[in-house]
């Protein structure tokens, strides 16, 4: 292992190799590295031609993570999860600069650790009749892109995919301590991400490890139990000049220790009271969970559900969970979506993936941006820009209930709730239930098929996915069914008769 700048590591990754790098949002961006590249790069043309791989792409939206490599030239082809945060990045897909895949984000985190172990891929259900089944797009996300890194496969009778391995040849991981043999620990990260089977995946590649800390240690400082890469993994080690602006531990914050669970939850500022369409959606979907239930939060209005449950007796047997690998506590809102205020748990993002491409999820909350008759649903590519699936697929697919929540339509809303009597003040500028979805992220035929109970909550009426498509089961007080629904939508839902009245409070017990 050798301590170096963050130049001078990455004069070490050839032109034309993959480099494979960890993160969720802030959560593990290794800022320090992602401006050397850059650096480099400017000054001498080199490397170049990168396939680019991630799971969740680090950085804030702005200028920070990913957007510094987002150069023509630097990058050849980009292989990613959730590119929501990077403007720049998307920009030279959509132009056509690159070839561009969009691949699950979990299963981008987990086909990791089938290349460490030598694995020819990864065999998932995860994808099927999507846009990412090689039968209909392929994950691809311009006509640049001609391979297909997805295959079908029968096993006992049954349609797969595979998500195929390919070497990588250096990694880009974050932690927060080294010691002098490159043992790294993570005690102030508030995430673990995937740097684990990445390491694995890189070294058993032959290929190179670059880990950015906050701090050096002596030897022996850094207790076995929590060394999260062990030094044998690590070839490189580059030491974050600027904490403040190089290794935030999250986007608003350079290190809250309430992320760690550190500090009395009492000391942690809560989030303002919910109002409005927000409240009105979130209390509805809440009435979906069951005591004891574990649960996925999405970002969006079901990041809201554990502040609409604030108080109440169910809250403290539900077991919430998001996708990053955080258990517990108080979920963030975006920009930094991912972490929670004194999490109960963390297990690396991979894991957390396992256990729920498995089925462990008992509801998953997800948003939506776009629902047609047969209860598909778009979150990936929508008004004339894509952002990635991240990690929806892997979250609802599997999931053994599923429950939408968003506003009935796109643009300006504004709902209001007195008891349980709702009135429309803005009733938003473009519907969102259409008769065409611009790309599919989830099959509801497939749902129905697979025994799945798929509900769609919004601040005016609920539906539920039948064996036709979408069914108006629930219209909440003082709306107009024909004015405030039907004439709203792109087509005409079934009707459950009787329809029944849509409860946007929650009851004490």
């Amino acid at each position: 292992m050798k301590v170096v700048s963050a130049r001078e590591a990455v004069r070490e990754i050839k032109s034309g190799s993959t480099l494979g790098v960890s993160g969720f949002r802030w959560a593990g961006c290794s800022e320090a590295l992602f401006k050397g590249l850059h650096d480099e790069f400017r000054a001498t043309q080199q490397p170049r031609d990168l396939t680019l791989m991630f799971s969740s792409a680090p950085g804030d939206n702005v200028s920070t993570g990913l957007a510094w490599i987002a150069q023509r030239g630097l990058l050849k082809r980009v292989i990613g999860g959730f590119w929501g945060v990077t403007p720049q990045l998307m920009k030279l897909a959509v132009d056509e600069e690159i070839e561009a895949y969009n691949l699950p984000q979990g299963q981008i985190a987990r086909l990791y650790g089938a290349i460490a172990a030598g694995q020819p891929g990864l065999v998932t259900e995860i994808g099927l009749e999507t846009y990412i089944d090689p039968r209909l797009e392929g994950g691809r996300i311009n006509r640049r892109t001609p391979a297909d890194l997805i295959e079908v496969v029968q096993l006992r009778g049954r349609d797969y995919l595979l998500y195929q391995s390919h070497p990588i040849h250096a990694a880009f991981i974050r932690g927060t301590v080294a010691d002098c043999s490159g043992n790294v620990s993570v005690e102030e990260e508030a995430a673990l991400v995937e740097s684990l089977p990445l390491a694995c995946a890189a070294h058993n590649s032959g290929g190179k490890v670059f880990v950015q800390v906050k701090r050096l240690v002596p030897d022996g400082q850094i207790s076995p139990q929590r060394v999260e890469i062990p030094g044998h993994l690590v070839d490189y080690v580059v030491v974050a000049g600027d904490v403040e602006t190089d290794h935030r531990q999250t986007v608003r914050s350079s290190f809250d220790r309430s992320l760690v669970g550190q500090g009395d939850p009492a000391e942690v500022i809560t989030p303002s009271e919910l109002a409005g369409e927000r409240l009105i959606i979130a209390s509805r979907a809440a009435l979906e969970l069951k005591p004891g239930d574990v649960v996925n939060l999405g970002q969006g209005i079901p990041s809201s559900i554990p502040q609409a449950l604030a108080g109440h007796p169910l809250a403290t047997s539900i077991c919430f969970t998001l996708e990053s690998g955080v258990i517990g506590g108080i979920p963030h809102p975006v920009p930094d979506f991912g972490v929670a205020s004194h999490p109960t748990a963390m297990v690396r993002m991979d894991d957390q993936f396992m256990f729920y491409d498995g089925g462990g999820l008992d509801v998953a909350f997800l948003g939506f941006a776009e629902v047609d008759a047969e209860g598909n649903v778009n979150v990936s590519k929508f008004g004339g820009r894509f952002i990635g699936c991240g990690g929806f697929m892997d979250i609802a697919q599997p999931a053994k209930r599923l429950v939408f929540c968003g506003g009935f339509r796109a643009g300006k809303l504004d709902a209001r709730v007195a008891g349980n009597r709702v009135t429309l003040q803005h009733s938003g500028q473009s519907p969102k239930f259409v008769g065409q979805i611009q790309q599919k992220t989830f099959s509801g035929p497939y749902a129905w098929r697979h025994g799945q109970k798929v509900t769609y909550v919004t601040e005016r009426c609920v539906f539920e996915l039948g064996e036709r498509g979408l069914i108006l089961t629930e219209v909440a007080d003082g709306i107009d069914v024909e004015r405030d629904i039907l004439a709203q939508m792109d087509f005409r839902p079934q009707l459950a008769s009787p329809l029944r009245v849509m409860k946007v409070a929650i009851p004490n017990s």
